[in-house]
């Protein structure tokens, strides 16, 4: 009797033991992140106590690093409204100084997706755009009513929603597809992101915004729009900031001058805005379209450069100017063993006779309005010159073949004059904020190399 129970006993074990090694090759065959490996171990572990594994399975899992649970803060933890610029800081423990490069690239950042993109000759800048409704679009923008009208194209009545549902695939490599807001926050925690420029990077931000607060709870997260010249999401489950700062010069505009009455251009002095910039982890800068405005909707009325006060200016001297004073400012004061810096390409417009009217589809050509070269060029040599990384996020051609994701008569709810500047949201910025995400993943470069369409605006 008792060899018979002792033989049960054991086929039992065997047979439980079994079962577990079948569930584990089941979970490594699915695509899980560390957390869920964690959850597994201690199962496994578990069972160990009473079914030792052979030496070769308990090899199969190693314990990934530094995976700590995330603090998250009391459900009643508010964070305190700036009164003016100068007072925004980093919320606690969000200083740059408390993480190197090493923690933007983890062992667990790098998967097999993004070990593709690192192939030699692999552009995430160069591709095609894929019908995919499936993975697209990226979020319901009906979760985020803190989006401008401007973007809320079908809050505004647009029928259609075809131009949500395009997916940009790069050439010869993959980029991650799902689950990319919450990919983010886990990415973000404790960082803080600043994005600067004029309304397109404000559009860039608006995408960033809901895709982060779409992938969280509304009790978690907090967001200021009231301004027009900063707005910021907060995440309070993963402490992090993600801020916009209107400067489309990226140098200093005076716009009330008591002695003159004139608004000066200021090429040699960076943006009021600069000290605000300080300590971000990540910064992502744009200038372009303000510069092109004719004579009767420029910015400013006079251009200061070393001293000396300018009625008019040839515009690629002057952008190169405001250029170097910006670029002197980021050698001089970001830490490049510790800040991302990127400078986003120039946002084509669909302005010629076809405009952006009434299209529910990708071009099938490329054909937007070109954007001066010279000044594409200036942005390129300035980055070449610079002493701090600085990644080009070049989405000039993937984008000029969207002329349907444009607002068109839908960036307010009655509009006679059509929006073929800014674009719909969710749509084409939620593709530069994924590019954005993949080249924070796989760390800086200074390829500024653009499309072989060298007549292509960038």
């Amino acid at each position: 009797m008792d060899s018979h129970s002792t033989i049960t006993e054991k086929l039992w074990r065997l047979c439980t033991f079994a079962s577990f090694i079948v569930i584990l090759i089941i979970f490594l065959s699915q695509n899980h992140d560390g957390t869920d490996i964690v959850v597994l171990q201690s199962l496994l572990s578990m069972a160990n106590e009473q079914f030792p594994e052979p030496k070769n399975v308990s090899q199969i899992l190693q314990s990934p690093p530094s995976l700590s649970p995330p603090q998250f803060p009391m459900a009643n933890e508010q964070f305190s409204e700036p009164k003016n610029l100068s007072e925004i800081v980093p919320p606690p423990n969000c200083s740059p100084h408390q993480f190197s490069m090493s923690d933007w690239q983890s062992s667990k950042a790098k998967t097999v997706l993004y070990n593709e993109m690192e192939k030699e000759g692999c552009n995430i800048f160069e591709g095609k755009w894929v019908y995919d409704p499936k993975a697209s679009p990226l979020y319901d923008a009906a979760r985020c009513p803190f989006l401008s009208d401007q973007v809320s194209c079908q809050r505004n009545g647009r029928p259609d929603s075809e131009h949500e549902k395009w997916r940009w695939e790069p050439k010869g490599c993959q980029i991650t597809r799902f689950n990319i807001g919450k990919k983010m926050l886990k990415r973000l925690r404790g960082k803080r992101v600043i994005i600067v420029g004029d309304s397109i990077n404000r559009n860039q931000w608006e995408s960033l915004a809901c895709l982060l607060y779409s992938s969280t709870s509304p009790r978690k997260a907090h967001v200021q729009v009231e301004r027009s010249d900063y707005k910021v999401f907060k995440s309070k489950a993963h402490n992090c900031l993600v801020e916009f700062y209107w400067s489309p010069f990226l140098v200093q505009l005076e716009t009330n001058q008591a002695n003159t009455g004139k608004r000066i251009l200021r090429l040699n002095q960076i943006s009021s805005f600069a000290q605000n910039w300080l300590g971000a982890d990540v910064m992502v800068f744009n200038s372009g379209h303000w510069w092109e405005h004719g004579k009767d909707i420029r910015a400013w009325d006079l251009l200061e450069y070393e001293g000396k006060l300018f009625e008019d200016m040839e515009i690629t001297s002057a952008v190169e100017a405001a250029l170097k004073t910006w670029a002197s400012w980021i050698d001089e004061n970001v830490d490049k063993s510790k800040t991302r810096v990127f400078f986003r390409s120039i946002s084509p417009e669909h302005k010629d006779a076809f405009s952006c009217i009434n299209q529910t589809e990708p071009s099938k050509d490329n054909d937007a309005t070109p954007f001066p070269k010279p000044i594409r060029e200036a942005v390129e040599r300035t980055i070449e010159g610079m002493s701090t990384p600085v990644k080009y996020l070049n989405i000039s051609e993937l984008s000029q073949y969207r002329r349907d994701g444009h607002p068109s008569f839908y960036a307010r709810k009655q509009s006679s004059r059509p929006d073929c500047s800014h674009w719909c949201l969710p749509g084409v910025p939620d593709t530069w904020n994924r590019l954005l995400y993949a080249s924070i993943i796989l760390g800086s470069t200074r390829n500024v190399s653009s499309p072989s369409d060298a007549s292509s605006p960038s």
